[in-house]
């Protein structure tokens, strides 16, 4: 590493630990959560950089307790050993460290809206993503997190054309570093249950993963939306109900279009629909922000491109694989039942390492 480099890192550190000081001071402070909203960010940014702020004094201790041990190793052997530890610990925290002072996405502890729609092949690609869904409640309740089914227009013969959830976290844990890596087209490969012949058959679905808006990110101009209201219905067009509840809003500006039914009265409808518009807004202005960054930056937003085929499902084998870092397990059974943590740290270690390797 370079000393530029390492000038740079240690400025950081000093700014990040004096931000950690001074969260600590003004959470201290009982007017500060007068305000629960701003409270409420100012301890998540608090928790955050509290792993940091960990591994810094470790690092400051260890750092100690060597020369220490050195001095001691100079007049008995026996603390030589006690040395090399501390010098095997001391490379260990500094990696950490490192790792810890990357620059953060600044969505990181976010919560997410989930959008999954049917693709390639019709009524198949319904029930996948139907299972896709699952999938992810499921990962949500292992996870501690909170579901809520915001809109979903239910498909024939079962499963989703379209469906979207907000999921919430019940702490201070970002789930968009968890979920990010979501977005893509996932393909499944397997026996429909329409297939007489016993053939398998390749489909897709889409999953689209917003960080949750919150009002204070986006503003919403009222004269900015044009509001349709509609009859909810179900599958094969059956009422769902007998009034006017479901809502559509378009944002005349961008052209961005959503929809939500799910809800039986139009007031909670339109907030509904209005929570994904602000998210996807936001979403909208963090790649146009992007596109205007440097190249190196902008590699990254392009590994994320969600034209790409990201993941692929195959049943018959077992199998699961995720194409943008070559992962490979046998285990699809345990994944769509929600156990998704091997892959995701997988996205998650293959992308810390790019950014390693573009800051050394």
């Amino acid at each position: 590493m370079s000393t530029s480099t390492e000038t740079s890192a240690a400025d950081r550190l000093a700014g990040l630990l004096a931000e950690h000081a001074r969260l600590e001071q003004e959470l201290a402070d009982p007017a500060v959560h007068a305000d629960q909203s701003r409270a409420r960010r100012m301890a998540r940014r608090y928790a955050q950089l509290a792993p940091l702020v960990e591994t810094s004094r470790g690092l400051d201790q260890a750092r100690d307790d060597l020369s220490a041990a050195r001095e001691l190793a100079a007049e008995d052997a026996s603390f030589a050993a006690e040395a090399t530890a501390l010098e095997q610990r001391i490379e260990e925290l500094t990696g950490r460290l490192r790792e810890q002072l990357l620059p953060k996405d600044p969505d990181d502890d976010k919560d997410v809206i989930l959008e999954i729609k049917a693709g390639e092949g019709g009524a198949e690609s319904a029930l996948f993503a139907g299972d896709l869904l699952r999938m992810y409640l499921r990962y949500a309740e292992r996870r501690g997190w909170s579901t809520e089914v915001l809109d979903a227009v239910d498909a024939e013969l079962g499963g989703y054309k379209d469906v979207a959830v907000a999921i919430k976290s019940r702490t201070d844990e970002g789930i968009w570093s968890r979920l990010k890596f979501e977005g893509g087209v996932h393909r499944v490969q397997r026996v429909p249950v329409t297939e007489s012949q016993g053939r398998i058959h390749t489909s897709a679905a889409g999953v689209l993963v917003l960080p949750e808006a919150e009002e204070v990110d986006v503003t919403v101009d009222p004269n900015d939306l044009r509001i349709d209201v509609f009859r909810s219905s179900g599958p094969g067009g059956q009422s769902v109900n007998t009034t006017d509840s479901a809502v559509r809003i378009t944002h005349l500006p961008s052209g961005i279009v959503v929809s939500s039914q799910n809800e039986k009265s139009q007031l909670q409808n339109r907030e509904s629909a209005l929570r994904v518009l602000r998210s996807r807004l936001l979403a909208a202005a963090r790649e146009e922000a992007a596109a205007t960054a440097s190249d190196q930056r902008r590699s990254q937003v392009r590994t994320m491109d969600r034209s790409e085929r990201v993941r692929t499902y195959n049943f018959p084998e077992n199998r699961i694989a995720d194409h943008r870092v070559g992962y490979k397990a046998h285990n699809l059974d345990a994944v769509i039942d929600g156990d998704l943590d091997a892959v995701i740290d997988a996205l998650a270690s293959a992308h810390t390492a790019e950014l390693l390797a573009a800051g050394s």
